[in-house]
């Protein structure tokens, strides 16, 4: 074993040049690889971190209740239902709830709201608003305001309002402004502009509204329960996992973040597959580059090969040199390949922390150990063709010449 690999070794430095640019292009096509990797696996961070970054991971709300019929199932009789006659769907029991959810593994951030719609009134302008109360230490739990503002503070109270960047400009508001909520229950009160936030959505910049939880429930008249229940987990990925164990556990409506945006992953799911695409044509690339190097050098060595077999040396023998060979290149070029690419992707910062506009590169998803892996599996089995040539070589023909 040892001697075959020195006799690869030798073959392989006899032409220094010609091996130097076949490892060359080896670790080309293993640049390719990792790039891809990194840009890919950067995009969908970057794609999901600005899609679902503001928004929860898991949102639990009251069990909707179905209409029942009054007198049951006749035929031929007119049928009338009776809906639900509580005045507004509300999660009664948030005490015992939140404490249970908060011990769950995956769950980072477990943050009761407050949820109804209104008015913002300001002298004769008025725009519809979606108002969140939450509770002041928990503002940028789900959305993070603190990193979005643009004016202000997120300090809340029970007269401080905080509203998005596209709210305000419709309505004229800036910081230390008076303006009047009106909610959908006909409630109303005076709040002073606390805080304004860009959060780059429009849903939220230009409809949001943020109070304190306190001044919620007085406005959508609700003492007791709460709206819903928004979750952060570790791992977002398990989002539909977690869901459906609360969901058993509370017979609460758990629903993750996929439902609202299948579209944004079936994107995510067919830029994957068009990356895989372009990684496997750099493989299939360095695959047929090992082969028709080391098949030339198996025509070039066939008087060497002669000889080694008329000596006593297997076929076995001679497939081993050459795969040997094969299995030197796919190593050297594969960790080549990849220093090089992680030396390339090093200066761009992080996807979460890339600006608008900018190359989302994540380093992290180089897949530097898959690429040297594949390339050098990819270099043997492209080295067993010339291999097998080479182990059929005629000493007495080849000799003779």
């Amino acid at each position: 074993m040892s001697y075959g690999l020195k006799i690869a070794w030798r073959y392989l430095t006899a032409n220094r040049a010609q091996t130097a640019l076949l490892v060359l292009g080896v670790a080309v096509g293993v640049f390719v690889f990792v790039f891809m990797s990194a840009l890919i696996g950067g995009l969908a961070v970057f794609l999901i971190d600005r899609t679902v970054g503001s928004v929860a991971h898991i949102s639990i709300a009251p069990s909707e209740r179905n209409p029942y019929s009054l007198y049951g199932e006749v035929p031929s009789v007119l049928m009338a239902t009776q809906a639900s006659n509580e005045q507004r769907p509300q999660i009664r029991g948030a005490t015992a709830i939140v404490p249970m959810l908060r011990a769950m593994p995956m769950v980072t951030v477990v943050a009761e709201e407050v949820t109804g719609n209104g008015f913002l009134v300001k002298g004769e302008a008025l725009e519809p608003v979606n108002v969140t109360g939450m509770e002041p230490d928990q503002i940028s739990a789900i959305a993070n305001l603190a990193r979005g503002l643009v004016a202000g503070s997120t300090e809340l109270n029970l007269s401080t309002i905080l509203v998005g960047r596209g709210l305000a400009n419709n309505l004229g508001l800036g910081v230390g402004q008076t303006v009047r909520i009106r909610s959908d229950r006909g409630n109303e009160a005076n709040m002073t502009v606390g805080g304004i936030f860009a959060l780059g959505i429009a849903s939220l910049d230009d409809r949001a509204a943020y109070v304190s939880i306190r001044a919620a429930k007085v406005l959508f008249d609700l003492p007791e329960g709460i709206s819903r229940i928004e979750i952060k987990l570790a791992d977002l990925q398990q989002a539909p996992q977690v869901a459906r164990q609360i969901a058993a556990s509370t017979g609460l409506d758990a629903t993750p973040w996929t439902e609202a945006n299948q579209q944004l992953l079936d994107g995510l799911t067919a830029q994957r597959r068009s990356g895989d695409l372009i990684k496997g044509f750099a493989l299939v690339t360095i695959v047929i580059g090992v082969a028709s190097a080391l098949l030339l050098s198996t025509y070039r060595r066939r008087s060497e090969i002669g000889i080694m077999r008329a000596m006593g040396a297997s076929r076995r023998f001679v497939v081993l040199v050459f795969v040997a060979q094969g299995a030197l290149i796919g190593i050297l070029g594969g960790v080549i390949g990849a220093g090089l690419g992680y030396l390339a992707l090093s200066p761009f910062p992080l996807p979460e922390l890339a600006s608008a506009g900018g190359f989302p590169i994540d380093i992290r998803q180089g897949a530097y150990d898959s690429a040297i892996l594949l390339t050098t599996l990819g270099a043997i089995l492209a080295s067993i063709w010339p291999a097998r040539s080479a182990a059929r070589v005629d000493p007495v023909t080849v000799i003779g010449q």
